[in-house]
């Protein structure tokens, strides 16, 4: 009897064929993988889809590396991955929002370095903290001490590679840090974007992320890390800004019109990007994105 007809005849075989592909498929997706981008410059995309990317940068005498990740759990699996190219210490962590599944795993990647963020973000962190200690006056050294906080540009030296860090404004958050590598030609985006996905959106400013996200298209830039998912190019993130500035068009026109949320997002047509993963359990749907900016534009009305 043939291949064929053994398999057209066992219904049960082709069912546990799939069964194991799927499996297959899915513990492939769930593995974390390191690419290396350039010479010391390496992006970790992360397997679990609520702990963010990282980005790191080996010098000659230490790292610097962008997001830690979920939890204690997530920056473990992080600094596994490091310690297989370079057993150096880790002395910068650049935190880009204060998201926990951006900054959880700092204290394991790296307990002694200096961590980089902005104003709101520290003072975002501390609150958190605080909330979760409520007996206690001691906060965590390593995240009490946030001791480089910028407003605009600082530009750090890892042996010979510079790193550009600046805060662009109000956008995903009111905090946003973004972390460019220029002689890598490689920016590191936080939740500024997402490749092929729907963003979830805080308190932050849609115009001025739009604003943001033109900047970094103008940019000399080959690779960029997201926030979650895979490795990109320009060509994603000119996707993502389309999106979010087609978005911020037609919202407006119907808040201008007198529109009330349910009937603008009845409203939204964007089906060129139907093509984006939409996530309502965390609020990043076409509708949520919708909400954000129509609260936006209601704030900035009164």
């Amino acid at each position: 009897m043939s291949n064929a007809i053994c398999y057209h005849f066992h219904p049960m075989l082709r069912a546990c064929v799939r069964s194991i592909a799927f499996v297959l498929l899915a513990l492939a997706a769930a593995s974390a993988s390191v690419q290396k981008i350039a010479p010391d410059l390496y992006a970790y995309i992360s397997g679990n889809d609520a702990s963010a990317n990282s980005t790191f940068l080996i010098g000659d005498k230490g790292i610097l590396v962008v997001d830690t990740g979920l939890n204690a759990a997530e920056g473990r699996k992080l600094l596994e991955e490091i310690r297989k190219i370079s057993p150096l210490p880790v002395r910068w962590i650049v935190n880009t929002h204060y998201h926990p599944d951006h900054r959880g795993g700092n204290q394991v990647v790296g307990p002694n370095a200096i961590i980089i963020s902005t104003h709101y973000t520290r003072r975002r962190i501390l609150e958190a903290l605080k909330r979760q200690s409520p007996r206690s006056s001691q906060i965590p050294a390593t995240e009490y001490e946030l001791n480089e906080v910028i407003d605009g540009e600082i530009r750090i030296y890892v042996g010979n590679h510079e790193v550009r860090i600046f805060h662009p404004g109000p956008a995903h958050t009111l905090g946003d840090l973004v972390v460019y590598f220029p002689q890598e030609r490689t920016i590191a985006t936080g939740d500024l974007f997402l490749t092929n996905s729907c963003p979830a959106m805080d308190e932050g400013d849609l115009e001025n992320w739009v604003r943001t996200l033109n900047l970094m298209m103008e940019m000399p830039v080959d690779h960029v890390v997201p926030g979650h998912f895979e490795l990109a190019t320009k060509k994603e993130l000119g996707h993502f800004r389309d999106y979010l500035a087609e978005l911020r068009e037609q919202v407006d026109g119907m808040f201008t019109k007198g529109f009330k949320l349910p009937q603008i997002q009845h409203g939204l047509a964007l089906n060129d990007y139907r093509d984006l993963r939409q996530f309502p359990k965390y609020e990043a749907t076409f509708s949520d994105n919708a909400a954000a900016y129509y609260g936006q534009l209601q704030r900035k009305a009164r």
